[in-house]
């Protein structure tokens, strides 16, 4: 029986979700309200495009030679592409038998534990984890929801020896603050299994996607964070033996 999933959008030449040039796949819905989020229409769980893998893997392989010659591969972004496990553990299945590199991008927020998230992670090369932020009551302020499910997860991919990046926004009056990276560092230092924390500045490129939604963006007087900062940010976490990288 075909596998189906509902997708929000396909970008076919991404560099930034990944190593080397990568096939991302962003699925539709997400449980979590960042304030920053720039895809904002993919929090819809019964929005986007419905697609097989099949479908799916014929524009997939159209690309192979960029992918392979860059050293990239295929991304499974969002929204949250946990939410779809089935589908997305089905399209890494098909990428591995093709010998692509497989990534997985997610905020780590995993409802229940059942087997097929072992075994989408046992098809998945490299994992993007973002972690918003490690204090629980500012996570909710940024996001609505607590951040123990991300923090479980974390140390779910750390008893794997999964291969691991951080993702960490700064976001001005959010996680631009150096008590919350120390703890984070602090969090991430025993994990061997991480690679390096990818610092990611604030933007606010999404903004127009919710205003077209009738919506209030509220972070319109936060301004990207300037190169001062990301580098004491990144410091807090390099000082500690962490790779850190923005």
């Amino acid at each position: 029986m075909a596998v189906t999933g509902r997708i929000h959008s396909l970008e076919s030449f991404g560099t930034v979700d990944g190593p080397g040039i990568r096939f991302i796949t962003f699925m539709q819905g997400c449980l979590m309200r960042c304030q920053y989020c720039h895809n904002r229409d993919t929090w819809d769980l019964q929005g986007g495009k419905a697609i097989e893998v099949d479908e799916l893997m014929s524009q997939i392989i159209s690309y192979r030679p960029f992918l392979e010659a860059s050293g990239g591969g295929v991304t499974a972004s969002g929204g949250e592409a946990i939410l779809q496990a089935d589908f997305v553990n089905a399209l890494f299945q098909a990428c591995k038998k093709e010998g692509l590199h497989t990534c997985l991008d997610t905020n780590g927020f995993v409802r229940k534990y059942n087997p097929i998230i072992d075994e989408l992670l046992d098809n998945t090369d490299l994992v993007l984890l973002d972690i918003k932020q490690i204090n629980d009551q500012k996570h909710i302020d940024l996001t609505k929801v607590s951040n123990q499910r991300t923090l479980q997860f974390a140390q779910h991919l750390q008893q794997r020896q999964q291969k691991t990046w951080i993702r960490y926004v700064v976001v001005g009056g959010f996680t631009d603050d150096i008590e919350s990276a120390q703890a984070l560092a602090e969090f991430i230092k025993p994990m061997a299994n991480v690679e390096k924390v990818e610092l990611l500045p604030y933007h606010e490129l999404g903004k127009h996607k919710w205003e077209a939604m009738g919506e209030e963006y509220q972070l319109t007087q936060i301004s990207p964070p300037n190169s001062a900062t990301m580098e004491q940010i990144k410091r807090v976490f390099t000082d500690l033996g962490i790779n850190a990288v923005y």
